[in-house]
């Protein structure tokens, strides 16, 4: 929720930034918040993991039930994500030691995402970015790769999407 102390000119926002989806202030926002970002497109995602990177999928359960698992993400609900993330938070995670690795946050479309990963960098994690496009974008990715590896589109969503787990 923005916040309502903190409001931002019409001219002044429009002036720096590129062309936001509308002139709404969470649309302001997103486009401040993806200034800072090193996006990732879903053609991107394993070569980042096999730097090094971790996924982390904000998805609710109801959305990772309907559209099934990203393989290889770790799962941390949205409301506790600085907390587990945050290198110097009590309550971090073991894989949240390190403020220099690749943090990718996959949210359903990739625009909580973008919120959310431009906080981890307020918070000192300067690597953390998101999947442009989101759980769905990459899932069509995986869709049009799997089709161009064995001539057919297999159920690769929902529950019966295979994982490397």
């Amino acid at each position: 929720m923005p916040n309502p102390d903190a409001t931002i000119s019409k001219q002044g926002a429009n002036a720096r930034l590129s062309r936001p989806a509308d002139e709404s202030a969470i649309s302001i926002l997103l486009e401040e918040c993806r200034r800072h970002l090193a996006r990732v497109l879903p053609e991107e995602l394993s070569t980042a993991v096999a730097d090094g990177a971790l996924i982390v999928d904000i998805r609710p359960r109801d959305q990772r039930d309907r559209d099934g698992e990203m393989p290889d993400a770790l799962v941390i609900d949205r409301n506790v994500l600085e907390w587990r993330l945050d290198p110097t938070s009590p309550d971090r995670l073991p894989e949240a030691t390190d403020a220099q690795r690749q943090i990718i946050i996959v949210c359903n479309e990739g625009y909580s995402s973008s919120l959310a990963a431009r906080v981890l960098q307020q918070l000192g994690l300067v690597n953390a970015t998101d999947l442009q496009g989101g759980f769905q974008e990459w899932s069509r990715f995986e869709d049009r790769h799997q089709a161009q590896h064995t001539g057919t589109v297999r159920d690769w969503c929902g529950p019966n999407r295979p994982t490397r787990r």
